[in-house]
This record gives structure tokens, sequence and C-alpha cells, in this order.
């Protein structure tokens, strides 16, 4: 797979809440097509660093580079606007609203980029279209998962950020939506980075991982060298 250039440059990234830090000083860099996964045991700072790369939570120290542009004091609409999607732990689609309800307010993120992509999200996720009607608060956990992604897929993203996409998802539609994860890097050429726990998830979909300690990037395990063995001992709790 060619790559050509750097989609995500993180340095010295500090942020906490009310006070009191929770990241020092990340560093984390991601190239063009990559799938990366952040990796860690419980409450050593991943999410906090998603929410912080989406600009849901500012960043006190550090900057933040998407596609060449630093975005540290972006708010996070103008992330979405310039193509970094987001799918947070929990998913939280619209409950009372539709499925298509729900795809709409991807097309508003999209800013005129989602035309090519709306076709796909049925494509990638046909249950999607059977229950386009249905309100998602009606969903599986599964089904809303690949709502929250068909949402985030449908502003037509370059960078791609989950967290947890495999909690409460039962594990043949695990497996489904990271057969059609690695589809939308491949067709799409879209940069995924996420954060997980289930194993067979990182092992399945993850190029490579980095792994976080106590608030910062502590390691990494290269492509190629993506094992169970190497995997499972930075997620004992």
């Amino acid at each position: 797979m060619s790559r050509d250039g750097s989609m995500l440059e993180v340095a010295g990234l500090c942020a906490g809440y009310g006070g009191t830090p929770v990241l020092h000083g990340v560093q984390l860099g991601v190239e063009r097509g990559e799938i990366v996964a952040l990796i860690g045991r419980n409450g050593v700072g991943k999410s906090t660093t998603m929410r912080c790369l989406i600009g849901l939570l500012r960043a006190t120290a550090g900057t933040i580079r998407y596609a060449g542009e630093e975005v540290t004091q972006l708010p996070a609409d103008g992330r979405a606007r310039r193509g970094i999607g987001y799918i947070p732990q929990g998913r939280e689609v619209f409950p009372r609203m539709t499925v298509e309800e729900n795809l709409a307010v991807g097309e508003l993120i999209g800013a005129g980029r989602h035309q090519r992509h709306a076709d796909r999200v049925y494509q990638y996720f046909p249950v999607l279209k059977e229950r386009r009607r249905q309100l998602a608060g009606t969903l599986s956990g599964g089904q809303q998962q690949q709502l929250a992604i068909g949402r985030a897929l449908i502003g037509g993203p370059e960078l791609l950020l989950l967290d947890e996409p495999s909690e409460g998802v039962q594990p043949n539609l695990v497996q489904s939506i990271v057969r059609v994860l690695r589809s939308i890097r491949d067709e799409l050429g879209t940069t995924i980075v996420f954060v997980e726990q289930n194993l067979e998830t990182i092992l399945t979909l993850a190029d490579r991982c980095c792994v976080m300690e106590k608030g910062r990037v502590v390691a990494a395990i290269p492509q190629g060298e993506v094992t169970s063995e190497r995997v499972r001992q930075h997620l004992l709790l």
C-alpha cells in the first residue's frame, strides 16, 4: 500500500479534567492510509487522547497537526469540516431520530464531500438501508455502531477516529464491522486510529499499535509484529 506523507502528528500533548492532568506529553504519528490501534490498560488516557484529537477537550500544551495543518486550537466542528470523523465510546447516535435522519447529520458535516459516500454507507451496511426509517434508539448495539460509523463516513473523512468500536457489539457483528473498516481504508484511502481492548479486534484490524501508560505513548508494536503475545501484555488490568 502506498502512502504519501503524514496524516496526523501529535507532539507534547497535555490535557486533563478539572485541573487534574491526564495526558503528559503524548507523542503520536500516523501516516496516510494506516490503521493504528491505541492500546493500554484502563485509565491510561486513551479516550482522553481521542477527545483531544477531535477537539472535545482542550489541550493545555502541545500541538496537533492534521494533514500538515495545525488544528490544536480549532473547535470540534472545524476539525470535522476539515475531514476528521469521530465515533465516540458508546456511539451516541440520536435515539429519537430515524436512521436516515442520523445520516443526514453526517451530510451537514461533510460540507459537500458526502455525495460520493452516501450510497457506500448502505453498501457497507445493508441493514441500515433496510431500517432507514426505524428510530435509532430501537436498533441493537451492533446496528447502532454501524450507524455511528456510517454517520461519520457520509461526511467523507480522511481521518476516522473510533473509541472502542467493539464495545457492546455481538462478536459476529464485530468481525463484520472490522471487515468494513478495512474496506474503507483500502477503497477510500481513509486513515483510521482506534482505541480498543478486544484482542481479536486489534489483531484483525490494526497495522500497528501504539501503547499508552500513565498519559504517555511509551511503546510501539510495528507492522508485522502485531501478535497475540505482544498485544496481550499491554491489555492486562
